[in-house]
């Protein structure tokens, strides 16, 4: 695997990226290796493992810890092999095959990858401690089993050694919006509020058609009847959840607010969700897909694209949508989806709502659900991000719940599709990218400039970036006044900033999420990298805020 790495130079500062009319200061901090530390999986089989089969010339063969038969006298066989395997790539093994044998045969090595193909190498007598590292990229996501077999052909003996590994990649298969919790009405957890610095278990792998082999799943979470500030963090096991110092959702006394979290499961089926706040909450989670090593939908990453505005008949009829009214969306086959698509990524906006709310996205040809999206007061304009089935009809269905009319935006992010293999690598522990009110390396705390977008480079300077979408969860605070955040591919190398030659993006016109002054405001981004795999961060209000950037996953084919 190439070693890109999470570049947040230190050198654009020195070279005055911040001077540059309309692009704030250079991102902050020498990160960590943002596809690699992802919490991928280490496999190992020790040589004590390693069967030698008996041979014509009478050799002698030694218990495997596998249980595979051998003959007495098994510790005068001289051929061990050591493996262990890595994998943090979506669909990628690296093994690290180490064979030893001080008797000094002619070695025939061949590896199988548990897939019908082999790799073969030799190694030369005059005795041999031989460790070398094989990489293979499997077709099919799935759990395989990696045999490594050394043959001695003077004395007609194998020493064999095994191991079994899962590849780290999810494909994404679309589930029709179900409610797993609701803690106001006891559904998947104790019918009771989420007490103060406390977390809620919830079951997701093994529940609602969801199959025990999911590794990762899409849900809507939301936060209601709050009588305090405070956030949620959801992880894959409650010691995390307890000790995160990234949050999914943040609220303030009064407000019920939602957020899309793409999250890896738990060993046990499970996330976790934690009430960070210091009074209780009721919590919600809707589950609108899942991500399992197997063959299913690949991501397909799109630049934001306006499909839907009802203030300007953009996709549907001019008008605000009436309250309790429904409306279709053509996805499959406009805007870059594909007709093939299964699901599609949109981020779904209300605004100028008459009254409060919630708007409910879900599949064409089924019966609205009894979930929502996106939940506003009146006259609030507040966004979300979804991931919606796409009907058979190639369309979406958009159904304000409220009682009174609102306008609603949608914007296309990407899209699903079994044509894809690009798969999603849960990273496990979210990753801060970006707090701009702490210094970093090369950076000085200090808020993301009104009307100014902030490059961030998110692999070395490359022109064949190695991650296809990046989901990263965005938080606005300490807010000045009005705004919204757009997240974009950048078109520039990094490069082109540190020497003085990159040009001003064209400012977008999608928006990830939109605040008020004094609001916390979270939402997920799935974004594309530029062609150097650099993203933008625009701040699209009139006054300065701080931001807060959090790694989630990525979408990779390799």
């Amino acid at each position: 695997m190439r070693n890109r790495r999470l570049v947040m130079s230190a050198a654009l500062v020195a070279a005055g990226v911040g001077l540059v009319p309309g692009i704030a200061r250079a991102a902050p901090g020498a990160g960590p290796d943002a596809t690699r530390g992802t919490g991928g999986a280490t496999y190992s089989s020790p040589a004590e493992r390693t069967v030698v089969t008996e041979g014509p010339q009478g050799a002698k063969g030694k218990q495997g810890a596998q249980g595979a038969p051998g003959k007495q006298g098994a510790q005068d066989a001289s051929t061990s092999i050591h493996l262990t395997a890595h994998t943090d790539g979506a669909r990628s093994i690296e093994l690290r095959s180490h064979v030893i044998d001080f008797d000094a045969p002619a070695l025939v090595v061949v590896v199988s990858w548990g897939d019908g193909t082999t790799d073969t190498y030799a190694l030369p007598a005059g005795g041999a401690s031989d460790a070398r590292d094989l990489k293979h990229r499997y077709t099919v996501l799935g759990t395989y089993d990696v045999k490594v077999t050394a043959k001695n052909a003077a004395a007609g003996t194998e020493a064999v050694n095994e191991l079994k590994f899962t590849t780290k990649g999810a494909e994404f298969t679309a589930h029709e919006p179900t409610r797993l919790l609701d803690t106001r009405a006891g559904v998947g957890a104790a019918k009771a509020k989420v007490g103060p610095r406390s977390s809620v278990a919830l079951k997701v792998a093994g529940a609602a058609k969801v199959p025990a082999g999911a590794t990762a799943v899409a849900l809507n979470v939301t936060v209601t009847n709050t009588t305090g500030a405070g956030h949620v963090s959801v992880q894959s096991t409650k010691d995390r959840a307890e000790g995160a110092e990234t949050s999914n959702v943040n609220f303030a006394a009064g407000q019920t607010v939602p957020n899309l979290v793409i999250e890896a499961i738990g060993e046990d089926g499970y996330v976790h969700l934690f009430n960070g706040g210091w009074e209780p909450v009721d919590l919600i989670a809707d589950v609108t897909g899942y991500f399992a090593p197997a063959h299913a939908n690949g991501w397909g990453a799109l630049n934001p694209t306006r499909v839907v505005d009802t203030r300007e008949g953009l996709g549907t009829v001019r008008g605000q949508v009436p309250g309790q009214g429904t409306f279709g969306v053509e996805i499959a086959g406009r805007a870059g989806v594909p007709k093939g698509a299964t699901a599609v990524a949109v981020n779904l906006t209300a605004t100028n709502p008459r009254s409060a709310g919630h708007l409910t996205a879900y599949p064409s040809g089924k019966a609205a659900p009894a979930t929502s999206n996106v939940n506003f007061t009146a006259g609030q304009t507040v966004a979300n991000s979804a991931v919606v089935p796409i009907g058979p009809d190639g369309k979406i269905n958009v159904r304000n719940g409220g009682w009174d009319p609102a306008d609603v935006v949608v914007d296309v992010v990407g899209y699903y599709t079994p044509e894809s293999r690009s798969a999603l690598v849960a990273h496990g522990i979210p990753l801060r990218l970006l707090d701009t009110r702490k210094d970093g390396w090369g950076w000085k705390a200090g808020p993301l400039k009104a009307r100014t977008h902030f490059p961030m480079q998110l692999e070395a300077d490359t022109t064949t970036p190695d991650v296809d979408g990046w989901v990263l969860n965005t938080t606005v605070t300490d807010t000045r006044g009005n705004g919204f955040l757009s997240v974009t591919p950048d078109p520039n190398f990094w490069s082109d900033y540190v020497n003085g030659t990159a040009v001003t993006p064209q400012r977008p016109v999608s928006s990830v999420l939109n605040w008020t002054k004094g609001a916390t405001v979270a939402n997920v981004a799935q974004t594309p990298g530029g062609k150097g795999g650099m993203i933008d961060l625009w701040n699209q209000g009139w006054e300065d805020t701080h931001l807060l950037v959090d790694l989630l996953a990525y979408y990779k084919t390799d």
